[in-house]
């Protein structure tokens, strides 16, 4: 079977089941995160024939895939730019609201959302009300400000994806 074959095969089959509904698993701990992360290096290594002797982080780096933990900020972070541009339902809208300081500071127009306070840090943080608007403030502005939702999603793959493999 050919490389792309065998990758809309494990796309298919894998990786949409690892993102399906992956948003609700942010702020869990990292021992729950890896048994994710290990399907997809499985996927990968399957797909680019490497053994598993190899480190994965290339094989990861190659097929241009983020790891699972930060596939999970992305959604988070795809939603949120949806509900602020008016393409999400509307319950959602509810969630979040945009942060208004009560003098004139430079972080006005920044595009910050407001972090409510919560009560148990084991639960409270995992809510998306928390987490959308913290990931969201930790974007650049100029990524917040893109056009489109495509513009957007391209923006940030690349964002994280040079975050975290430091290029």
């Amino acid at each position: 079977m050919s490389q792309s074959n065998l990758k809309r095969i494990v796309n298919a089959f894998v990786i949409s089941r690892i993102d399906y509904c992956n948003s609700i698993l942010y702020g869990l701990l990292t021992v729950e995160h890896e048994k994710l992360q290990r399907f997809q290096n499985i996927a990968a290594r399957l797909i680019t024939g490497s053994s598993q002797r190899d480190h994965i982080t290339p094989v990861l780096k190659n097929l241009h895939w983020l790891p699972v933990k930060l596939r999970i900020t992305f959604k988070i972070l795809l939603l949120t730019y949806k509900i602020l541009n008016g393409q999400s339902l509307s319950y959602l809208t509810s969630l979040i609201s945009s942060y208004k300081p009560v003098r004139s500071l430079r972080s006005s127009n920044h595009s910050l959302l407001k972090v409510p306070n919560v009560i148990t840090t084991t639960y409270g943080q995992r809510t998306f009300s928390y987490c959308a608007p913290k990931l969201w403030n930790s974007l650049p502005k100029s990524l917040k400000d893109s056009e489109t939702v495509t513009i957007f999603k391209k923006k940030l793959k690349t964002f994280l994806f040079r975050d975290y493999f430091n290029l």
